[in-house]
Formats: structure tokens, sequence, C-alpha cells
């Protein structure tokens, strides 16, 4: 496994690898989740490449950018025991050469308006800019996203397919720790109140949705709902609040 950390080192080491090649944009912290997208990943291509860079771009003004977990040690050999090829570990400074305010930016409307984009105000923005970026310097036939972020999956979607982007967006399963709650990089900052309100979200969404299956609605629940859904990132889980009027 080569670990690359400026683009022109990215591009040649790119140039001379055969194949077809799976792309898995991450911001650290592996976990058991990450790993699973590089071996799906695998799957439909010859060679992967993986990114790890915090985005400070994707962080609004008083989210969590300066304590997002890190651990540069354990990543390099989670990578390396997936069959990562390519290990792409830029510093800001390659990524934005003239500064996070740089000019240029990627949008894509409607999808981003509503859930997360609602009160993450710019974090889509971010998002799009710095995958569109990294799809320009890895070059990958396949990316492959998780679907525990499922919105952000149909956001990068959309703008592969209005950019005519020569990549196949594709997603995987969410994995889950062993009491249910999605595997994602921040959990490990979630103190056990967190933790505790993350799962119950999960049982009452889960409870919500079989109440909705066909075999399950009734005429009384057939009002329709009013939702409130709001995205902290920092505690990491996202509340949606369903009533009936």
């Amino acid at each position: 496994m080569l670990i690359l950390e400026t683009v022109e080192d990215f591009r040649a080491a790119r140039r001379a690898l055969g194949g077809t090649l799976a792309f898995v944009p991450t911001m650290g912290a592996l976990h058991a989740g990450h790993v699973s997208l590089m071996h799906f990943g695998l799957e439909h291509a010859n060679h992967l490449a993986v990114s790890i860079f915090i985005n400070p771009t994707q962080f609004g003004p008083n989210e969590d950018l300066d304590v997002y977990p890190r651990d540069r040690e354990g990543d390099i050999e989670k990578c390396r025991a997936a069959g990562c090829d390519l290990l792409f570990f830029p510093p800001v400074e390659q990524m934005y050469p003239d500064g996070a305010s740089q000019l240029t930016h990627v949008d894509v409307d409607r999808l981003t308006s509503g859930l997360c984009g609602a009160s993450r105000v710019g974090h889509f923005r971010g998002v799009t800019t710095v995958v569109t970026k990294l799809f320009n310097i890895v070059q990958p036939d396949v990316a492959v996203f998780g679907q525990k972020d499922y919105q952000q999956f149909a956001v990068l979607k959309q703008m592969a397919r209005d950019l005519n982007m020569p990549i196949e967006v594709i997603s995987a399963p969410t994995h889950r720790e062993a009491d249910g709650l999605a595997m994602s990089s921040r959990n490990r900052n979630l103190n056990p109140s967190d933790r505790g309100v993350a799962l119950g979200l999960r049982k009452d969404s889960s409870a919500l949705g079989n109440s909705t299956k066909p075999e399950n609605v009734t005429p009384q629940r057939l009002r329709p709902p009013r939702a409130l859904t709001w995205c902290n990132p920092v505690s990491a889980w996202t509340t949606s609040v369903v009533s009936t009027r």
C-alpha cells in the first residue's frame, strides 16, 4: 500500500495502476463500517483507493472540527489490512492551496435544502466541493458511500450524474454496533446520555417504519404527520420528531 500526501504524487501512482479503481472517501477515525465499504469497493473494482481528509469546509462555526476524532496510525493499519492499494492522506494545504475560502464551489439544489441541510447551512456545499476535488484527483471508476448518511449519498450520486462524471456512485449497507447504534467515527465522543438518546431514536424510528407498512396501516393512521428533523453533528445523532395532527 502506498501512502501519498500530495496531489502530484497520488496522480502519478494512479497513472501507474492498471485496471479499475474503487474509491472510499473518509475523514478518518476508521471503524468496521469503513472497512466494510472498502471490501464492498473491492467487489466492484480491481483496486482500492481510500482518502483520509478532515474537510474544514463542511463544518459550521460551532461544530466539532477541532475535536473530530483522529487516529492516523490506526487508520493506516486498517486500510492496509483491508487491501487498500493507494491511501491519500493530504494536508489541508494540498486540498485548498488558496485557503478554504476558495472562489469555486459546487452546489446541488433541492436535495440539500431539507433534513441536515436545513440545520447545517453550508455543510453540503463543503461536501460536494471537496468530493468533486477528490474525484478529480483520484479518478475512480466506482465511489462507495455508506447508507448511514443517505442524504449525502443521494446528493453525491445526483452531483456525479448532473456533472457527467464517469464514476458509478454506489452505497453499502449500514454497519451497527452490538447495541444497534449505527457505527460512526463520532460515536467515541458520545457521553452515556447522548448514546441513550441515539439508541432511543433508532428504536422509535424503527417502530414508526413498521407502523407504516401496509399490513399495519389503519384508517386512524392515515392522517398526515408533522415532522421536525434536527441534525446535531457535535453529538453525532439526528433527532426526528414525528407527531400526528
